[in-house]
């Protein structure tokens, strides 16, 4: 189902563009919308996100398109960080949690784009946020700082 939901996101946001803005903008959603996701990619590779968080973010993209993207990209981010403070905070865990920050730097300065062995998704102990809610949060802020949520 989240395929479903995912893809066809994607499309109505590229026929959106395609009827208001023509082919043109609807290429412009495509591209906005594989920046997005290659944005987020970039972790599901390092073993960091799951393949659905970037589905989801690159459908945001494309109904996005690049007028806000900048902004609606850097507000999930940094939602996406305060959350996941949050988290720690919250889990007793944000030592542990700055620790495996440095661990996560050193050991992609080192081996580049390879998963850590043991701070990945596939540790059941490690925290997991569900960043489909910073995502949504990203969007809602977004639309809030143009005026279009009253």
């Amino acid at each position: 189902m989240p395929n479903l939901l995912t893809g066809s996101s994607m499309l109505a946001g590229l026929l959106l563009h395609l009827a208001l803005g023509g082919w043109r903008a609807a290429g412009l959603a495509a591209g906005a919308g594989l920046l997005c996701g290659m944005g987020f990619f970039i972790f599901f590779l390092v073993g960091g996100m799951g393949a659905g968080d970037v589905k989801m973010m690159a459908a945001v993209g494309c109904i996005a398109g690049f007028g806000r993207l900048s902004e609606l990209f850097l507000a999930t981010v940094l939602i996406g960080g305060v959350f996941a403070l949050a988290l720690a905070v919250l889990r007793g865990q944000l030592k542990r949690t700055i620790c495996n920050v440095g661990a996560l730097i050193f050991h992609h300065g080192q081996f580049g784009f390879v998963p850590h062995p043991d701070l990945n998704l596939l540790n059941s102990e490690t925290l997991r946020l569900p960043y489909g809610i910073a995502i949504a949060a990203g969007c809602w802020l977004t639309l809030a700082g143009q005026g279009l949520l009253r």
